[in-house]
């Protein structure tokens, strides 16, 4: 015996047939990255503790840092590279709590999104703290600290933010 369909359902299984096929879509394109690099900046106009005699300075080094983020927004655009000159002012404990860029009132936008990202970068920085002591020798002849004090200092640096073949990359290094 041979099973009868009507012609009535071949319309509603082509339909169910067609809610079946998948549309191809273009695989998503990779998103962007960023790197990032610093370097020292000159600091010859910078001020320095000067040191009595018997007094030796260590710390102030670098210890946590955070690589700035290139900013989304200007990935489109990929301008040419864009250098910030940052002085990060840093507390007796080694915290960064302020980052100075100069001319940044007269930032364009675009400039002041690449200010920003140096901000939010330097501002997670942490140093050893600035230590100075004072040495003496006592009636023997040894020497041993007689004081020690942490200060406050500040560094220079200069961030680097390029864009290569659409890939984001930024630096960050001391000025010099």
């Amino acid at each position: 015996m041979r099973a009868r369909f009507p012609t009535a359902s071949l319309p509603l299984a082509a339909a169910l047939l067609a809610g079946c096929a998948g549309v191809a879509r273009p695989p998503a394109a990779p998103p962007p990255e960023g790197s990032a690099s610093y370097r020292v900046a000159p600091d010859a106009a910078m001020a320095h503790y000067q040191l009595a005699l018997g007094q030796v300075s260590s710390g102030a080094a670098p210890f946590r840092r955070v690589a700035p983020v290139y900013p989304p927004e200007q990935w489109a655009a990929c301008p040419p590279p864009v250098e910030v000159p940052a002085l990060l002012i840093v507390d007796e404990a080694g915290k960064v709590g302020e980052v100075r860029v100069a001319g940044e009132a007269q930032a364009d936008p675009a400039r002041r999104a690449f200010i920003a990202a140096t901000r939010a970068a330097a501002l997670q920085w942490e140093f050893q703290p600035l230590r100075i002591e004072r040495w003496a020798a006592d009636a023997n002849g040894d020497s041993h600290v007689v004081d020690s004090d942490t200060r406050p200092f500040s560094l220079a640096y200069v961030f680097r933010f390029e864009c290569r073949a659409g890939r984001a990359v930024t630096s960050a290094g001391r000025a010099g």
